[in-house]
């Protein structure tokens, strides 16, 4: 990994580096989120220039001033990086000092101690501090499990410490939470939540050893690219038409999308409302493809890639069939 090059830094007088930032942004004539842009920072810092919260690196003020076209400020100083440390550490030794006496206490009390411990304990364990993987609940097959595993064919990822859902941050926000619920259901683990910054994405996580033993062991879902492991719905979803229907939800939900295709016929336009799913695996656009034609759905196969319902009674009775967990889709349906 590269090392990072920490820049010496500016220090304004109480007050002054807020008043600098406004007066040469008003002389750029440019918003702040452009002038961010242009050398090249977050937003989020410099907002905290502005409050000043931290100072600013030599060469962006730089920056700034050329962009502006401002000579550099006179009442300033500089500073070398971490130049606060020492100030800080003093500081901290001199109330550490004050409340325990001699810093690091008695060595030579702590060291008699750990060999009594390791000659009592320590020597004789086998393991280290994590012993076993952490358990988890162990849930049945089931149509919650079902759209489980279609969530995580359509939009899921796994590792061999970690299973993930990646989903959009704006328009799935409230169908990220769904599936975070759904994992609490059915395994009972919190699952954390993070977004890309810069990105509208939304991933939810779970780093679970055990979780991710179940779902390669029990589901039939793959570590890696799933892709190259030959995608498609597992054999113990097909054995059940219910579970089946959930896990066609579960896929939908997340990799499936309503758009309106138009026509022009003499002048005039026509626009249909078309439910579809595209996936680059053959095995899974088969099997979505049967369960759809087993519910009467009359889909059909576009573009050799794509699965699609089109009249807007079978989009009607797909919903009624099948169903959404996803708003989205109803609001992007019927709007």
């Amino acid at each position: 990994m590269a090392d990072r090059i920490y820049k010496k830094r500016i220090i304004f007088p109480k007050g002054e580096q807020t008043k600098f930032l406004f007066v040469q942004i008003k002389r750029a004539n440019i918003s702040w989120s452009k002038l961010a842009e242009k050398i090249n920072i977050n937003i989020r810092t410099l907002n905290d220039w502005k409050r000043e919260n931290y100072s600013i690196p030599v060469d962006k003020l730089e920056k700034i001033c050329k962009i502006s076209g401002s000579k550099m400020p006179k009442n300033i100083k500089l500073k070398n990086p971490f130049w606060y440390t020492f100030k800080g550490a003093k500081l901290g030794a001199i109330v550490t000092l004050n409340k325990y006496g001699r810093v690091g206490g008695d060595q030579a009390y702590q060291k008699k101690k750990w060999y009594e411990w390791w000659n009592k304990k320590g020597k004789y364990r086998k393991t280290g501090c994590i012993i076993k993987p952490l358990p988890i609940k162990i849930p049945r097959f089931s149509k919650n499990l079902a759209e489980f595993t279609g969530i995580m064919i359509g939009d899921g990822g796994m590792t061999k410490g970690q299973i993930t859902i990646s989903t959009n941050s704006v328009d799935d926000r409230q169908y990220g939470y769904f599936v975070r619920k759904l994992i609490k259901k059915l395994f009972n683990l919190n699952a954390s939540i993070y977004y890309v910054e810069g990105v509208r994405v939304m991933t939810i996580a779970v780093s679970r050893k055990k979780l991710v033993e179940f779902c390669s062991k029990k589901l039939g879902l793959h570590i890696g690219n799933k892709l190259k492991q030959g995608l498609d719905i597992p054999r113990w979803v097909r054995k059940n038409p219910e579970f089946e229907r959930a896990c066609v939800r579960g896929i939908m939900d997340t990799d499936g999308s309503i758009f309106n295709e138009c026509h022009n016929i003499k002048g005039k336009k026509y626009s249909y409302k078309k439910l579809c799913i595209v996936s680059a695996s053959p095995e899974l656009r088969q099997s979505i493809f049967r369960i759809l034609e087993k519910n009467s759905l009359s889909p059909k196969i576009k573009s050799g890639r794509c699965v699609q319902i089109e009249a807007r009674i079978n989009i009607d009775k797909y919903f009624k069939i099948i169903g959404t967990s996803n708003p989205k889709h109803l609001k992007r349906y019927y709007k």
